[in-house]
């Protein structure tokens, strides 16, 4: 017991020092502590007001002039969901200003469409890429059209990539189906009989539901014939 004593008095000893020598590094570096602290403090208060004072307000500007651009594209007018027309933003000008917001990111996806319908291949691969999918169907549809995209500029590699890419990202009975089709077709372009019928066959088993599986049948007649004669 007198040894349990002793052990305690030692510890409570030692404990004492530590406080006492904590007390002495704050005392002695108070300055550069509250130097610190205040620095977290400006660094914390510097992020709220940010986002409350320029992020979401450039969010909401974005979103009024994104509105204008949907619309234009939706009416198939192209060149003014580009530009714009001179009272609201197009595509182009809301990604110049609002380029760290969502409606900028999703300006990248409508102004890639937009250059798939002119043509403007290398355009509309820039803009495709460049948008951070925000759910799976445009995601799917943004890879899907960069394989197309490719496949105009003579790519069909690069385009067979895409297409596979815009499978695996939705594999719903609507994209997944259609770009399927879109690969088994480069896959004959290539004379690759084999895999074309692959293809249509996945179409057939995973979605026989899909509009594009209504003449699956031919298509893996047509591709195992050339097939058994490569």
């Amino acid at each position: 017991m007198a040894e349990k004593d002793q052990n305690q008095g030692i510890d409570s000893i030692e404990i004492n020092e530590t406080i006492n020598k904590a007390e002495g590094y704050i005392s002695e570096n108070k300055k550069s502590i509250s130097i610190i602290v205040g620095a977290v403090l400006v660094v914390i208060l510097g992020y709220f007001g940010y986002t409350n004072l320029i992020v979401k307000p450039q969010e909401e500007n974005a979103i009024r002039e994104m509105f204008m651009a949907e619309r234009y594209f939706q009416m198939d007018s192209v060149n003014l969901a580009i530009n714009g027309d001179g009272q609201f933003m197009g595509f182009q000008e809301i990604i110049d200003n609002y380029g760290s917001s969502s409606s900028a990111n999703r300006a990248h996806y409508y102004l890639g469409m937009c250059y798939m319908k002119k043509g403007e291949w290398d355009n509309a691969i820039e803009y495709l890429s460049g948008y951070d999918a925000e759910d799976d169907v445009t995601g799917a549809l943004a890879l899907g059209a960069i394989g197309d995209a490719n496949l105009e500029k003579g790519n069909n590699e690069e385009a067979l990539n895409y297409y596979m890419k815009a499978v695996d990202w939705d594999k719903n009975q609507f994209t997944a189906a259609i770009f399927l089709l879109k690969a088994a077709t480069v896959k004959e372009i290539q004379n690759d009989y084999k895999g074309a019928t692959d293809l249509y066959e996945r179409i057939k088993k995973d979605y026989p539901q899909s509009t594009e599986a209504r003449d699956i049948d031919r298509y893996i007649a047509r591709a195992s014939q050339l097939s058994a004669k490569g």
